[in-house]
């Protein structure tokens, strides 16, 4: 087996470690932030009412049994995208502050079940963050290989992690081949754990996970995230679910972290997912196909190039030309003109050099945020050319 991939990363600089999320923060701090992919659009005015309405959903959360209140907000949720054969109400679907602390959640339960963890490659690194902080040791998979279904895995390696839709390619799994890597795993003894928290960004995603992996008999863990949608200023939750079948202490873990989620914010959660299917989904994703068409408008007659243009989400990666700035560079130029991207490096968690010419900016903003953050980047790299 490899073990390079469970010390330093293949191609990391030497300088000390930063990750996304503390590049994210620091775009927080002002300027013109498209570096998380949180979404940050104005509400629209059906959203603005839900908000509104919030002194009297607080009324509402205590009056209400905290489980009704839950399973309706799963509920309403997971089957407006789809997923109509998610455990609700099983007492293995639970709700969490946030999807990466039912993350952290599933790293530790698989912990006492592997030591190897087999992850896609690339993906967001809070992921290889998170599984190598509970001791795990990971073993990179490209997105092509696990499609066909059956990779190549060292015996050591008891579990498969898939992110789907992937973040920042936009890759999604298809349904056929999610069968195929179900039915593997089950049939090596592996556990097969999800991250969906794009789905319902792309309904290519929008498949029942739920009854394909319940039909395969793999030991399975999927999570599910609120948090990539409405802009409702870090008021999310994450979702966490297991398999009837699946031999790992889920349930012990998440009482260790915390009672429950907020009913307030399972309320609004419940009130915007309605407003979501009832059209608000249809206004998402046409706000994430302008501004991706209005990036790939400002990229035309550039040296930059629209990396994954069938790519469906609200973040997209930009490719550097050879000749100007590299993605680190780049991004240290551009935060000191207050414009915040992403360095894609990071997503490459196993060989950060496989992005280094490669940015990633956030869709879910305004029109004229995306159009202004890409014309900055598209000047930026233009006057940083070599000569």
């Amino acid at each position: 087996m490899d073990a390079s991939v469970s010390g330093a990363p293949e191609g990391a600089p030497e300088s000390v470690h930063r990750n996304l999320t503390s590049m994210e923060t620091r775009a927080l701090l002002g300027g013109l932030n498209v570096s998380d992919g949180h979404p940050r659009m104005p509400l629209t005015d059906t959203q603005r009412a839900i908000v509104d309405s919030l002194p009297d959903l607080f009324d509402e959360a205590e009056k209400r049994q905290f489980e009704e209140v839950e399973a309706e907000a799963q509920r309403t949720f997971l089957h407006g995208i789809g997923q109509h054969r998610a455990p609700i109400g099983t007492g293995r679907l639970v709700s969490c502050y946030s999807s990466s602390v039912a993350m952290d959640i599933a790293a530790r339960a698989l912990a006492r079940r592997t030591d190897w963890v087999a992850l896609v490659h690339p993906t967001f690194d809070n992921i290889p963050d998170l599984l190598k902080g509970r001791g795990l040791t990971l073993f990179p998979v490209p997105e092509a290989v696990l499609e066909e279904g059956e990779p190549e895995l060292p015996d050591d390696v008891g579990a498969v992690f898939v992110t789907t839709p992937n973040n920042p390619t936009g890759w999604v799994m298809p349904e056929g081949a999610l069968r195929r890597l179900a039915a593997y795993c089950a049939r090596t003894g592996r556990v097969l754990a999800m991250d969906t928290c794009f789905r319902a960004q792309d309904k290519r995603a929008q498949y029942d996970t739920y009854r394909l992996l319940q039909e395969s008999g793999v030991e399975w863990v999927v999570i599910e995230d609120t948090g990539k949608l409405w802009p409702t200023l870090e008021l999310k939750a994450g979702f966490l679910a297991w398999g009837e079948n699946t031999d790992l202490p889920l349930l012990e873990y998440f009482n260790d972290v915390l009672l429950s989620a907020s009913p307030l914010v399972l309320l609004m959660i419940n009130h915007f997912a309605r407003d979501a299917a009832d059209g608000g989904y249809d206004a998402l994703h046409t706000l994430i196909r302008t501004n991706r068409q209005v990036l790939a408008r400002h990229l035309a007659d550039s040296p930059l190039r629209l990396t994954d243009p069938d790519a469906r989400l609200s973040v997209a990666r930009v490719t550097l030309p050879q000749d100007g700035p590299d993605a680190d560079a780049l991004y240290e130029i551009l935060a000191r003109q207050r414009t915040h991207v992403l360095p894609c490096g990071p997503f490459h968690w196993a060989r950060p050099a496989d992005g280094r010419h490669q940015i990633r900016i956030a869709l879910a903003r305004a029109e004229e945020e995306v159009a202004r953050a890409t014309r900055t980047v598209v000047d930026t790299v233009r006057a940083n050319l070599a000569a």
